[in-house]
């Protein structure tokens, strides 16, 4: 259990375990949401250092506060809970009002600000950091709903930014030129988490009835996927079993296929996610080939090998380049080009002499996951993060 979220955080600076600033995430996702690169990333921070990460605004409060709590792994969880029908500069003042009475009360001197979203800038401008991170995990002005705003923010944000990170190397070429100190940091994993699915344990209940073969995916259902390869699939091959772990946002859950063989059984905690791979024949990345996809590094390739899965995706370019390249993932993008795919990786499973093409598979599958993890990125993410408070005055903005 954490502690009492009113309580001093950390007491006085002498009891800290390092003397590392304290980090201030400003996140558009919630960190309870889907655990993904910031939660890979900043779990690991805060074995180090005292971490806020402050989401965005919930309204329906008649008195401003701050909802904070800790995490398990230390991470304070800080929610702004703000009155309804407040325009933009009303809840922006109100925002820096609440960040500044943080601050204060749990005696946050020293400290960087770590950015995903550039829409925070208006109610931080004013804090003084030792540096400035922005870890750029997406194409954000690219999504479905992005504010009109946020590609002119983001300029300003490359401007003070100290260091800046990105989430794969596509979106690192398109933004290279744009700062002195940027650096690709493509999705990384957590092997031994996800190589328990290459054990089979007990089903989990919603999965255990559906039948073989299983084709499944997880993650966000969102407008990334394309909702007509999946029906396609699924029409041709009333035999595949597609199963859909995650939460459906930003589009309407009635636009999706709903078909006999496709299941979709809902948001899954990261520790549940092996024992559903488990039970899969072969992992799916369905996305479609658009705007909001262009630049992505889905952090769910690495992970479905690590389980030990077979990857069919659609043609994103890290993927090919990365996987697919390598051999470590089938690449199709037409319906009939996909099924084909899926039948190679089923033939491979289970056809003659599959015990030993298995064993060759994940040879190389293990081969090529030993050079990444989660600590190994984040042990070079904070090298670089030093480089800058040792180069910064704490007065200074890292510039």
């Amino acid at each position: 259990m954490g502690r009492d979220p009113n309580s001093d955080l950390a007491g006085s600076g002498g009891e800290r375990a390092t003397h590392r600033p304290d980090l201030i995430c400003l996140s558009h996702l919630r960190w309870g949401f889907v655990f993904q690169r910031p939660q890979h990333l900043l779990t690991r921070c805060a074995k180090g250092r005292r971490v806020f990460f402050v989401e965005e605004p919930v309204d329906g409060v008649d008195s401003p506060r701050l909802d904070i709590q800790e995490t398990a792994s230390g991470v304070h969880v800080v929610v702004p809970q703000l009155p309804s029908g407040l325009d933009e500069p009303q809840s922006h003042a109100l925002q820096q009002q609440l960040l500044d009475e943080m601050i204060l009360k749990h005696a946050v001197e020293d400290h960087l600000l770590w950015f995903y979203t550039p829409m925070a800038l208006p109610f931080t401008r004013h804090l003084r950091p030792r540096a400035v991170v922005y870890d750029c995990m997406d194409e954000l002005s690219a999504f479905a709903g992005a504010p009109p705003a946020l590609r002119e923010r983001e300029v300003e944000l490359m401007r003070r930014a100290s260091l800046v990170l990105t989430g794969g190397l596509s979106l690192y070429e398109a933004k290279k030129d744009r700062h002195p100190n940027i650096h690709p940091f493509p999705s990384s994993v957590d092997v031994a988490h996800f190589a328990r699915a290459r054990e089979k344990g007990s089903e989990p209940a919603d999965q255990a009835n559906i039948p073989g073969p299983r084709l499944g995916f997880f993650g966000v259902i969102d407008e990334r996927m394309d909702v007509d390869l999946l029906a396609a699939v699924a029409r041709a091959r009333p035999d595949f079993q597609i199963v859909m772990l995650g939460p459906v946002v930003k589009i309407d859950p009635a636009d999706l296929p709903r078909l006999p063989n496709i299941h979709y059984l809902g948001k899954k905690t990261y520790d549940e996610l092996p024992l559903y791979l488990a039970g899969w024949d072969v992992a799916l990345m369905p996305f479609a080939r658009n705007e909001s996809t262009r630049f992505i590094s889905p952090t769910k390739t690495p992970e479905y090998l690590a389980a030990g899965k077979p990857v069919v995706s659609t043609s994103i370019r890290d993927v090919v380049r990365t996987y697919g390249e390598l051999g470590l993932a089938k690449i199709a993008d037409a319906p009939g080009d996909f099924i084909a795919a899926v039948d190679a990786c089923l033939a491979e499973e289970n056809g003659p002499g599959h015990e030993q093409q298995r064993r060759a598979r994940l040879a190389r599958v293990d081969s090529f996951l030993a050079e990444t993890s989660w600590d190994e990125t984040w042990k070079r993410i904070e090298a670089l993060m030093d480089t800058e408070t040792r180069a910064a005055s704490p007065e200074g903005e890292g510039n």
